[in-house]
C-alpha cells in the first residue's frame, strides 16, 4: 500500500515529514557567527542524537495522553496546556515568517518588500488547515526524498571547495576547542532547536502502528543530526574560522559558491535556495497544522485564521531594534523547553485513552508555485546582466565598469558597423553613490547574479580602498563567491579590448580559466578566497594579473602556472 488509508499516515510519510521540517531552519540559523562549530559542538551534536533517540520513545508513550486532551476541554489545566503550546506555535511561526522575510528578498526575489512576501507565504501555508492528515503525508511522500537528495547534493558539491588548512585552523582555535561547559552549552542549544519535537505526539496520533513508529522517527532525527554534523565539518573547511565569525548566515555564501561541474548552469544557488525555502514553508505549514489541532483539542476553537495572523503580526514587532529573531532563542532556552518537560511529566502520569476526534491539517497548494517563482519581481527582458565587473579609484572616489554580454553577436544578429563591446562606466564618492547614479540614469535593473569575473585596478588594492571594496561586495548578495578575481593597471584598456569579438571580457577570461584540460588548467583566485584572507589579516591574496598587448589580452598566473 503506497499511502495509508482512513486519515492515517505511513511510517515512511512520517519520516519524510520530519526531514522536511527541521533541516532548513537549522542550516540557516544554527551557525550564526561561527556558533555550533568546533569539537565541542560536534560532540554536542553526537550527544543530542543519543538524547533524541530516547526522547522519541518517551514521546510515543505520551501519544495517548495528548489524545486525551479532547475529552477535558473544560478543564483549566487543559486550557493552560493548550495556551502553552499555542504560544510556542505563534512564536515559532513568527520566527519563520521573519526568516522568510529576510532570505527570500536576499536570495530569490528582489524588488518586493520582505513583509509582503512573508504575508504571502503565511497565507499560502495556512490554506487547507481543515483538510485531512493524508494530504500532508502525500506531500511529504513526493517531496521529502527530493528535498533530502538536494541537501546532500549541495554538501557533496561544496566539499570540493574545502581546504584542510581552513578546517584545522578552526579545530585548533582555543575558542572552539573542547571543554565540558561548551559541550553542555552546545548540547542544550541543539536540544532547544529540536524542541519542536514536543509537538510530535499530535502527529503520531494519526500514524499507522504507533508502537513501532520509533524506528522511522529515530532514523529521521539521526538523519537531521547527520546533516548538522556534516555542515560542522564542511563550513570550517570552506570558509575558515575568521570568515565564519563574521557571517550571520554562512549557508548563503556557501550556496553562492556552489555550482555543477563544468559551470553548466548559472545561478545554481537559486535552485538550492528554493529547496531551503520549500523546507521553511513546510515547517511553517506544520506549525499552523498543529496549532489548529491544539486549539480544537483544548477548547480554543478553530485556529485556521487567527494563529497565522498572530504569527505574522508578531514577526513585525520590533522594539529598540530587536524583534522575534533576537528573543526567540531566549524564549526556547528559558521558558519553552523547561516548562515543556514539566508538562510532559504531568501528562505521563495521566491515564491513557482512545482518540475521539479527527483534526484537520494544512495543505500546500501554493508552495511549489511560490518557491519556483525565482527572480520574478523584475522580468528578465527588463534586466541587464554584466559578466565582468571592474573596480578602480577615480579622482573623486571610486569607479565601476560593467561589461555587458554582446547579445546581438550571440544570437547572430550583429550589424557590420556595430561595436560589439558594451561597457558602462560610473563613478562616485563611494559605491553607494555609484548605485544611486545607476538607478537615476539607467532604465534596466542591474542583475549581478551572472557575474563571471571581477577585475580590480592596482590602486583599489591599497589599504583603505580595499576595505570599502570588500564591504560593497559583501552587501551585494547576488554576486556569487565562485567569481574569479584579477588585477590590472590597465582597467580601461582591458574593458574596451576588442580582440575577442565573439565574447565579452567576462566570457573570455572565464574561458582562459576553465576551458583547458586538467593538466593545463590554471589555479585562479575566487572571491571566496579573497574574503577568507581579508577576514584573516585584512589583506588580499596574490591575484592573477591581466594586461593588453597589441591585439592580445594576456594573463599572468605567476607561481600558480
Amino acid at each position: 500500500m503506497r499511502f495509508a488509508e482512513n486519515n492515517r499516515i505511513s511510517h515512511r510519510q512520517l519520516f519524510r515529514q520530519i526531514i522536511l521540517v527541521f533541516p532548513a531552519p537549522f542550516l540557516l540559523c544554527l551557525f550564526k557567527n561561527g556558533a555550533m562549530l568546533g569539537i565541542s559542538a560536534m560532540a554536542g551534536t553526537a550527544a543530542a542524537a543519543v538524547v533524541l533517540s530516547f526522547y522519541v520513545i518517551w514521546l510515543i508513550r505520551l501519544t495517548p495522553a495528548y489524545g486525551e486532551l479532547s475529552k477535558r476541554t473544560e478543564s483549566f489545566t487543559v486550557r493552560f496546556i493548550g495556551l502553552f503550546f499555542l504560544t510556542y506555535v505563534i512564536a515559532s511561526s513568527a520566527f519563520l515568517s521573519g526568516l522568510l522575510e529576510e532570505v527570500i528578498p536576499e536570495s530569490l526575489i528582489s524588488g518586493i518588500s520582505g513583509k509582503w512576501l512573508s504575508l504571502l507565504a503565511v497565507a499560502a501555508c495556512s490554506l487547507g488547515t481543515h483538510r485531512g492528515m493524508q494530504r500532508r503525508g502525500r506531500i511529504a511522500e513526493v517531496s521529502g526524498r527530493i528535498f533530502l537528495a538536494g541537501i546532500l547534493l549541495l554538501m557533496l558539491l561544496c566539499a570540493g571547495q574545502a581546504k584542510t588548512e581552513y578546517f584545522m585552523e578552526v579545530m585548533k582555535d582555543p575558542e572552539t576547542g573542547f571543554t565540558g561547559e561548551r559541550w553542555l552549552r552546545d548540547l542544550y542549544t541543539l536540544l532547544c532547536a529540536f524542541s519542536g519535537a514536543g509537538l510530535l505526539p499530535f502527529g503520531l496520533e494519526y500514524a499507522k502502528k504507533q508502537g513501532s513508529a520509533r524506528k522511522p522517527v529515530i532514523l529521521a532525527f539521526l538523519t537531521v543530526c547527520g546533516i548538522i554534523f556534516g555542515m560542522q565539518l564542511l563550513l570550517p573547511a570552506v570558509f575558515g574560522g575568521a570568515r565564519l565569525k563574521n557571517e550571520i548566515c554562512p549557508v548563503l555564501p556557501l550556496l553562492e559558491g556552489a555550482d555543477l561541474p563544468g559551470n553548466v548552469l548559472a545561478r545554481f544557488d537559486v535552485i538550492w535556495m528554493g529547496f531551503l525555502v520549500f523546507g521553511l514553508l513546510f515547517s511553517l505549514g506544520s506549525l499552523f497544522h498543529y496549532g489548529n489541532q491544539i486549539a480544537e483539542k483544548t477548547g480554543f476553537g478553530t485556529g485556521r485564521y487567527w494563529i497565522p495572523a498572530a504569527g505574522w503580526l508578531l514577526s513585525l514587532y520590533e522594539r529598540n531594534g530587536m524583534g522575534i529573531r533576537e528573543y526567540y532563542g531566549w524564549y526556547l532556552g528559558y521558558i519553552y523547553v523547561p516548562f515543556l518537560l514539566v508538562i510532559q511529566l504531568f501528562l505521563s502520569t495521566e491515564n491513557r485513552g482512545r482518540r475521539k476526534k479527527k483534526v484537520t491539517v494544512a495543505g500546500f497548494v501554493l508552495i511549489i508555485t511560490l518557491t519556483g517563482s525565482g527572480c520574478a519581481a523584475v522580468e528578465p527582458e527588463k534586466r541587464v546582466y554584466p559578466l565582468a565587473l571592474g573596480a578602480g579609484v577615480s579622482e573623486n572616489g571610486f569607479v565601476l565598469k560593467y561589461a555587458m554580454p554582446d547579445m546581438s553577436t550571440a544570437t547572430g544578429q550583429e550589424k557590420p558597423d556595430e561595436d560589439p563591446i558594451s561597457v558602462l562606466t560610473l563613478s562616485g564618492r563611494d559605491f553607494q553613490e555609484i548605485e544611486a547614479v545607476y538607478n537615476r540614469s539607467q532604465e534596466k535593473f542591474l542583475d549581478l547574479g551572472h557575474l563571471e569575473v571581477l577585475i580590480l585596478d592596482e590602486q583599489i588594492l591599497e589599504e583603505g580602498s580595499r576595505e570599502a571594496l570588500i564591504g560593497y561586495l559583501k552587501q551585494e548578495e547576488h554576486i556569487g563567491e565562485d567569481v574569479y578575481v584579477f588585477r590590472t593597471d590597465m582597467l580601461g584598456d582591458v574593458f574596451h579590448w576588442k580582440g575577442a569579438r565573439e565574447s565579452s571580457i567576462g566570457e573570455y577570461l572565464q574561458g582562459i580559466q576553465e576551458n583547458r584540460t586538467s593538466g593545463q588548467q590554471k589555479k585562479g583566485v575566487t572571491l571566496r578566497e579573497v574574503y577568507h584572507q581579508f577576514c584573516q589579516d585584512g589583506t588580499l591574496p596574490w591575484l592573477p594579473e591581466i594586461w593588453v598587448e597589441g591585439e592580445l589580452l594576456e594573463v599572468d598566473y605567476g607561481s600558480n602556472e
